[in-house]
This record gives structure tokens, sequence and C-alpha cells, in this order.
């Protein structure tokens, strides 16, 4: 990963505690994450059983219905 512009809040001791990131920067991290995340799940569900579309389209009427 790229260097991280960062700022570094401090107690008394001068004894790093915290970090504060622009913006951008988080939101980037925070993207980055949630496609780690994303690629995970996709991973897990490939094993899964797949629908075909007329199950698939059977099942989320009925999930309409459920609710």
């Amino acid at each position: 990963m790229t260097d991280l512009p960062r700022k570094y809040i401090v107690d008394e001791n001068n004894k790093r505690i915290a970090v504060q990131l622009d913006i951008a920067t988080f939101e980037r991290i925070e993207e980055v994450l949630e496609n780690y995340g994303l690629a995970q799940l996709i991973k897990e569900s490939e094993e899964e059983e797949k629908l075909s579309v007329g199950e698939a389209k059977t099942f989320y009427q009925a999930l309409d219905k459920a609710e």
C-alpha cells in the first residue's frame, strides 16, 4: 500500500495513542476493506448450490409475499 498521510495524537509522555487520517484516505481504506470482504463472500458462496433463473424468481417472489 502507498504511504498513508497521517497525524499522530500523543499523550503527555509523547507516546502515540491515536492516529488521525484525512477523510479521503479513510474512505479509500474503507473501500478496500469492503471489496476484500465482498471477495471473501463470493469465494465462500461458490461452493453453495446455485439456482436456475426460474428457481431464483420463484424464491424471490416468495420473499416479497412473506414480508
